[in-house]
């Protein structure tokens, strides 16, 4: 039997109605039985049941760690020693990481268990995960339908029960949109909550580690764990970590913004608007207050978000060049033909499309007229989504504008796929925490994500507003 929470999970195994091993194997069964997901890369079937004894060991002898025999699945973005890792490209085929993650380490210290590494857009540049070297994951709701992106293959694993919680990357909504996508949970934290170190870095300033998991309860667990200051990271946070995983819902009534023009636009769904708009009732029903926002700067997110990310790609990603690790064409004449042919066949359409409108972006003729113009509009959106939180506890909203859609539709239109974040961008351009959370299906089963927008550093109020929301369901 497969406990879809921690916490239960957790007392079967103090009562002995469970061992960890019959839940990894449990798990490694369930990964079989679903292998045409596409979830899964590579499964570390051995080690995890080695592990697995290790744990069950240290839970009879009462020296368990927080997270005993929690199994985990980690994107294929997140480096774990001596395993491959190859973000979803060509570019690392064959290369091993030679250390582990600050987050992953720190889930290992307190004995979870991780089970493999999961599909993904490839560098995480997509909202769909049909960009990954590997073929496009599949959403368990309904198979053909992407799960979202570019963590899509980390929601299905917990969506489809192949692992308690996963570890994704959130960087424009990568972890929240698959969440909302696929009817589970998707915390994106603060930026510099959680180290980056070992995170295979897309856009720097925007990049974030943010757990998938079952319930808000298992999301608050896994940010108290991987949160903390990191001497590898010189961007992490220095603040103290709160006590998340004590979050419990409260009787306390919240002042609650929405942005009123973004759930009246004509590109939303209409059964997400619905069920938003119903949300949006309860909370009041139950007493919270709601204000109506006016946002006009929403139109320069996206252009924002794309302009800054993609110049941060371009720069990111030209270490990835066939002479020190991964991919290197056998077909090169000299130096500069090597570097040519190895990023030419290395990297696919989507990461190349970015890195030459990035490399556009940051060259002389061009680099005021968007790079600087972006990063000035990044400070007022900021600083007008300050004021807001001046007004109220948090701001709501869906967490995508339709529900999942269908495979192949979207790929050949890049404006259609960028509109897909246009809700979760917003806590990445201003580095402030975010959770979506499921708000129900539509008519055709498929599920309707309700994001929450906190304000920096609020993550333990933001989980409890979440678990308030839970309640009145």
């Amino acid at each position: 039997m497969i406990y879809q929470t921690y916490d239960t999970y957790r007392k079967a195994l103090l009562s002995n109605q469970t061992t960890v091993s019959a839940t990894v194997k449990s798990f490694i069964d369930n990964i079989e039985i679903n292998k045409d997901l596409n979830v899964f890369l590579e499964v570390y079937a051995e080690e995890a049941l080695a592990q697995a004894e290790i744990v069950q060991e240290k839970i009879i002898n009462g020296t368990a760690g927080k997270l005993a025999g929690m199994v985990v699945g980690i994107k294929d973005v997140l480096a774990y020693k001596n395993h491959s890792l190859q973000s979803g490209s060509k570019i690392l085929d064959g290369f091993k990481s030679q250390f582990t993650a600050t987050a992953i380490q720190r889930l290992l210290d307190e004995d979870a268990i991780i089970i493999g590494r999961q599909n993904c857009d490839e560098f995480a540049m997509g909202s769909s995960n049909e960009n990954s070297a590997f073929g496009p994951t599949l959403n368990f709701a309904d198979k053909t339908r992407v799960p979202g992106g570019s963590s899509g293959a980390s929601a299905v694993a917990v969506q489809a029960n192949l692992c308690h919680a996963s570890i994704g990357s959130d960087t424009g909504g990568s972890v929240r949109q698959p969440a909302g996508f696929c009817g589970v949970v998707g915390l994106k934290p603060t930026y510099s909550r959680i180290s980056r170190w070992g995170l295979a870095a897309y856009a720097s300033s925007f990049d974030c580690i943010g757990p998938i998991t079952n319930s808000i309860e298992d999301a608050a667990l896994l940010l108290e764990v991987m949160s903390g200051s990191d001497q590898y990271d010189s961007t992490v946070s220095q603040l103290p970590v709160e006590d998340y995983s004590s979050v419990s819902a409260s009787e306390k009534k919240y002042t609650i913004g929405y942005f009123e023009d973004a759930i009246n636009s004509e590109g939303i769904d209409y059964e997400v608007k619905k069920r938003t708009e119903d949300k949006l009732e309860e909370l009041k029903k139950a007493g919270h207050t709601l204000v109506p926002l006016s946002f006009p700067k929403m139109k320069y997110l996206l252009p924002t978000y794309y302009i800054l990310t993609m110049a941060e790609a371009s720069s990111n990603l030209s270490r990835y060049d066939g002479i020190r690790y991964g991919y290197r064409t056998p077909k090169a004449a000299n130096l500069e033909d090597l570097y040519k042919k190895t990023r030419g066949e290395g990297f696919g359409k989507e990461v190349k499309k970015r890195i030459m409108l990035g490399s556009f972006i940051l060259s002389a003729d061009y680099y005021d007229a968007y790079y600087t113009k972006a990063q000035r509009v990044r400070k007022l959106v900021k600083k007008e989504t300050e004021s807001f939180f001046e007004k109220v506890d948090f701001i709501v909203s869906p967490t995508t504008p339709t529900p999942a859609f269908k495979i192949g539709v979207k790929s050949t239109d890049p404006m259609e796929m960028f509109l897909a974040d246009i809700f979760t961008v917003h806590a990445n351009v201003v580095g402030l925490p975010s959770i979506s959370i499921p708000n129900g299906k539509n008519a055709n089963g498929l599920p309707i994500g309700f994001q929450i927008l906190g304000t920096e550093f609020g993550e333990k109020k933001m989980l409890e507003f979440a678990l308030n929301i839970q309640k009145i369901n």
